[in-house]
């Protein structure tokens, strides 16, 4: 899953194409290892983002959106000051290194003519972005390195500029046929080739490697000395000879819906099972494979303190259910207890005080001879016989009574233990810093957020703001994503006559398809049950089952949690949800 140098050559000849003479209109930093700038071209706006993070490093053009810090950081306003306004003179990779190289024509604080540079180093954990003006000397840097760092570059500055060390590693696009002969007759028949091509080639991925070797001999894990070398020297060169003309066809590999793998190549060598799905463009495709993970990690990030107070709540709560079963069981024995303190009492003229154990007759083991069988009961030789009996019949209340209480508690247990499931849900489906604020509020007035350390709950909460869609046949469809905008669809926005959805017997999110009066189509309530499964924990799932019902019949319980709702009368639907088609029927999005 690298972003390997084929992939970038792959990016900055889709930037050469589209972009180039564009002029930077903003400049944005939502994170802080990442910078967006939104530039005007012949094309039309675009949006180019770089991501210098050590997770999801890359550089492409981007339709997300993102929300952006109340306070912008000090990188992003210095390039605010000296690229707002500037054009995009040429776009060109260092080599084959991972390293693009962005040159601005702007204007300096004088009024002249200047040129300006940003590097974009695409390197995994090694990732960097460096800005510099004249004679190539750094202005900023997103991470300096200064000597205790690295002896070999430092990046600091007022220094110039200088590449990343380069490896000992042959650059592919400038080696011949001959000399690619050479190499392959000391590579050693008994190596891997794909392993021989990372180690002897730059910038290649050992994704990429692998495609090489599968198209040269039917596997991924060929050994050199079982590959004719004409045949591998033609699957490497139709590779390299793509970046070489510009001629790339970027593809995403998929198994079950989630993405795998990525390259400027098509991935021949994944079997049944996975999905090769081809894009006309490598900003599409890195949007779609690193969606889920930016959000997923952006959740991380930013809801640290939510994730451990609903872990530590969920364990505490399981740990609690758990004795509260074992003492359930214990109860079961109340019944013996019954029956040991009728016996005493049954046999109270042959028992005396001061025996410890006394073995009384069955009545209730009758056997096939005739016979009865027999019971040993401990007494204490304190106690009398009658007060041993009554010691036994308060164990037997007290089991009596603990079963009621304790099938309550439970009851109360597996109700909370599904409500942090509901809260876990919210999570995986939070965009917005708004809706993680909206889930802190829920958990703070639930009582579980009691101890977050400075947190203050907003006096009047800003009204939830909720996923929009629209179906085919123009219906709008709402949808909450966490369980305070789940409320405030179905008791607030909501009209009696509208169609309410929610997954069945799953954490989901409330989902409300407006009616205005008609009657929907068969194919709008499919849709909307769609969305409805998408936003539960049933979206990676197929057959999905979906509940769904008149909002007038749909009823939250006095002093229920946030979200809980209950309903008898609905009609059910099996759908299995699609990323894809979900995506298209949101809007604002």
């Amino acid at each position: 899953m690298a972003f390997d140098a084929g992939m970038l050559a792959c990016v900055i000849e889709e930037i050469r194409r589209m972009a180039l003479g564009a002029r930077i209109e903003k400049v944005f930093m939502p994170e802080r290892d990442e910078i967006v700038l939104q530039m005007r071209s012949l094309e039309g706006g675009k949006r180019l983002v770089i991501n210098a993070g050590s997770n999801t490093p890359r550089i492409g053009f981007t339709s997300a959106q993102k929300e952006n810090p109340m306070s912008p950081p000090m990188l992003c306003m210095l390039l605010r000051k000296h690229l707002q306004g500037a054009k995009l003179a040429d776009v060109r990779q260092a080599g084959f290194e991972r390293v693009a190289v962005l040159e601005f024509e702007t204007r300096d604080e004088m009024g002249f003519a200047c040129t300006r540079h940003l590097y974009a180093e695409i390197m995994g954990k090694y990732s960097n972005l460096i800005f510099t003006g004249d004679g190539d000397r750094v202005m900023a840097a997103l991470r300096t390195v200064d000597f205790s760092t690295s002896s070999l570059r430092q990046v600091l500055p007022g220094m110039t500029y200088e590449l990343p060390p380069r490896q000992d590693k042959i650059d592919p696009i400038s080696v011949t046929r001959e000399q690619f002969s050479t190499l392959w007759s000391e590579a050693g028949f008994d190596r891997p080739m794909d392993k021989w091509i990372t180690a002897t080639f730059l910038g290649i991925s050992a994704a990429v490697a692998r495609e090489i070797t599968y198209r040269a001999a039917g596997e991924t894990d060929a050994l050199v000395g079982s590959i004719l070398e004409k045949k591998a020297t033609d699957s490497f060169f139709d590779v390299v000879d793509m970046i070489r003309e510009g001629h790339f066809s970027p593809c995403m590999i998929l198994r079950e819906g989630k993405p795998v793998e990525y390259a400027f190549c098509e991935l021949r060598q994944y079997g049944s099972g996975f999905e090769m799905r081809p894009y006309e463009s490598a900003g599409a495709l890195l949007d779609d494979f690193f969606y889920t993970r930016d959000r997923e990690l952006h959740i991380k990030q930013r809801a640290a303190d939510v994730l451990r107070i609903l872990t530590n709540a969920d364990t505490r709560i399981r740990k609690k259910l758990e004795l509260q079963r074992s003492e359930l069981e214990d109860c079961k024995k109340g019944e013996k207890y019954k029956k040991y303190a009728d016996l005493i009492t049954a046999n109270l003229y042959q028992l005396q005080r001061g025996m410890t154990r006394v073995e009384l007759t069955d009545y209730e083991d009758y056997r096939e001879d005739g016979s009865f069988g027999t019971v040993t009961v401990t007494l204490d030789s304190r106690l009398s016989p009658a007060a041993n009996a009554q010691v036994y019949y308060k164990r037997y209340n007290k089991s009596k009574t603990a079963r009621v209480e304790l099938a309550k508690q439970i009851e109360l247990g597996e109700a909370e233990l599904d409500y942090i499931d509901t809260v876990f849900d919210s999570l995986t489906h939070a965009e917005t810093t708004a809706d993680l604020t909206e889930i802190r509020d829920e958990l703070y007035r639930s009582g579980y957020a009691s101890r977050m350390k400075n947190y203050a709950l907003s006096k009047k909460s800003a009204t939830p703001t909720v996923a929009h869609f629209r179906t085919s046949g123009g219906f709008r469809v709402l949808c909450g994503k966490n369980n305070l905008q789940n409320e405030y669809i179905t008791h607030k926005l909501a009209g009696k006559n509208d169609y309410w959805f929610h997954v069945k017997n799953l954490p989901g999110s409330h989902t409300v398809m407006l009616c205005e009066g008609e009657e929907p189509s068969v194919k709008d309530f499919t849709e909307a049950a769609e969305i409805a499964a998408y936003f539960s924990k049933g979206a990676d799932g197929q057959n999905v089952e979906v509940d769904y019902t008149l909002v007038r019949n749909v009823k939250k319980p006095t002093g229920a949690k946030p979200g809980f709702v209950i309903y008898h009368t609905n009609w059910s639907c099996i759908v299995t949800p699609v990323e894809e088609k979900v995506k298209a029927m949101r809007e604002g999005k």
